[in-house]
């Protein structure tokens, strides 16, 4: 008999391998004492069977003391009737046990597919992924060389013609003072001074350290060097950057431009803010007002499994980025909002989760009512958290990234936030998991600069430089209450008051 054979609990001398498990009375029953379980309706109707199964005690809920019925899909545990009607899984995926273990062995069955698919991939081998990676570096070093030796051969050849040139006036100079030094006769010798005086005066002035004579060749020369010098810096950065996303891919990718197919719709602008004719650039001019806007980040193309987008920010300005409800995108406090927040000099992450009951509130962050998507009495609640990282005094708040790279990951419904400082470093800042009942039809990507909803009057009367000073509007133009001209064309810090910037673009 096999050693993982489960038998009869109530055979006393003969034991028989159990045929099922009754998960009610905890015992594993034979073919001939299982028939009572199988021919009486009420005991089929209440009491589980499972396959034969070690129990060990643990058939029962630990909180509840009551029978182990159903399989919560998103915790991964089993739990009991009180579990999952009046505690924490009451709004959990909810199956029972045969149901549970049909729908999760099919997709071990799935993931052992794609497992397998990877293991048959001849491209997993260690030596095909070694030859792979040696290519792909070849080719980028194979360009650089290529750069290099080309700008070294147009700059070495040209000058050394050159140099040629120059080294032919020393050799004369050299070859009239030894005839000179060899004439013995006197007059014959200052006859031919003058002109080993002139050569010897020539050579003097010659310089071969010096590059090329000024001139049109020289100019010309000197455009196709920076040309050819500006693919080698390109053929050399792409160089480092393959080593170091080799070497840490996750903190190393090279910056893709976001897709043209990407655009700003806006929901509201300021008097003072413009769009480009593109769409994908933000402008400013602060003489007309704040810097306030919220934009959606359309696509005209259908994502399938992620959405890709890398914006960047305002220096001066608090701004917000992520994902929110379309149908509340002129109020983001009526709906769900996934984002990350710069505010008052500190870097935030947002995020909305479900809340029961109609009074409760939040101690941070905005309270939105739900809008039709939760029971009666539920709403949903928008907490932002501080985002630090350690540092040598402790919590450190994470300081402002210049450009903000944003992927949404449909199937793992994940929204992760990267800072980008140059073309191939990237930090991770936050992911966060999109929890909410939210449709994921309902969720579009967003910018929002300055403040929501701020009256538009308040804006055009008053302007704040980033130095502290405040103007004023006095109908005409901005002035300083304590200046005695009406006009100011800058403030005192030099800044000017009315240039048109940009503020925000998609890269």
């Amino acid at each position: 008999m096999d050693s993982q054979t489960i038998l009869f609990d109530m055979c006393t001398e003969d034991r028989k391998p159990a045929k099922k498990t009754c998960m009610k009375c905890e015992i594993s029953m034979c073919v001939q004492h299982l028939q009572a379980h199988l021919t009486t309706p009420v005991l089929l109707q209440t009491h589980p069977l499972t396959e034969p199964m070690d129990l060990c005690g643990n058939t029962k809920c630990s909180q509840h003391g009551k029978l182990l019925e159903y399989y919560c899909l998103d915790d991964m545990t089993c739990v009991c009737v009180s579990c999952a009607i009046e505690d924490q899984h009451r709004l959990h995926n909810m199956k029972t046990f045969s149901t549970a273990h049909k729908e999760l062995l099919e997709k071990l069955k799935a993931e052992q597919l794609i497992l397998q698919e990877k293991t048959d991939d001849e491209n997993v081998s260690l030596e095909k992924w070694e030859k792979s990676e040696r290519e792909k570096l070849g080719r980028c070093s194979v360009r650089l060389i290529e750069a290099v030796t080309k700008l070294r051969d147009i700059s070495l050849t040209s000058v050394q013609s050159s140099v040629s040139a120059r080294m032919v006036s020393l050799k004369t100079s050299k070859s009239s003072m030894e005839a000179a030094q060899k004439e013995k006769d006197t007059f014959r010798f200052l006859q031919m001074y003058s002109q080993v005086h002139q050569d010897v005066e020539k050579a003097k002035a010659v310089d071969l350290r010096k590059g090329l004579e000024p001139g049109s060749h020289r100019d010309k020369l000197v455009k196709e060097i920076r040309q050819n010098g500006e693919k080698m810096v390109n053929q050399a950065s792409q160089f480092w950057g393959s080593l170091l996303t080799l070497v840490d891919p996750e903190h190393h990718q090279e910056l893709v431009p976001t897709g043209s197919d990407l655009i700003f719709e806006p929901q509201s602008l300021d008097p003072g803010m413009l769009l480009s004719t593109d769409n994908r650039k933000v402008f400013h001019n602060r003489y007309l007002g704040q810097c306030c806007a919220t934009l959606l980040i359309c696509s005209t193309k259908t994502a399938s499994s992620y959405q890709r987008w890398v914006v960047s920010l305002p220096e001066e300005s608090d701004w917000m980025t992520g994902l929110c409800d379309k149908k509340c995108a002129n109020n983001l406090k009526d709906g769900a909002v996934y984002g990350l927040c710069w505010e008052g000099k500190q870097l935030s992450s947002l995020t909305t989760k479900r809340n029961e009951g109609s009074q409760s509130s939040t101690s941070q962050g905005l309270k939105a009512q739900n809008t039709g998507t939760a029971k009666t009495g539920t709403q949903l609640v928008t907490t932002s958290a501080l985002i630090t990282y350690q540092g040598e005094n402790g919590d450190e708040p994470v300081p402002r990234p210049e450009k903000v790279e944003v992927l949404w990951n449909f199937p793992a419904s994940t929204l992760s936030f990267f800072s980008r400082t140059g073309q191939h470093q990237r930090e991770e800042i936050i992911t966060m998991k999109l929890k909410v009942s939210v449709n994921i039809q309902d969720l579009t990507p967003f910018v929002q600069l300055g403040k929501q909803n701020i009256d538009s009057t308040t804006q055009q009367q008053q302007w704040k430089c980033s130095c502290g000073k405040v103007y004023y509007w006095d109908g005409t133009r901005y002035r300083d209450h304590s200046s005695s001209y009406s006009y100011q064309s800058t403030c005192s810090c030099g800044k000017v008051i009315g240039v048109t910037e940009m503020v925000c673009k998609l890269c």
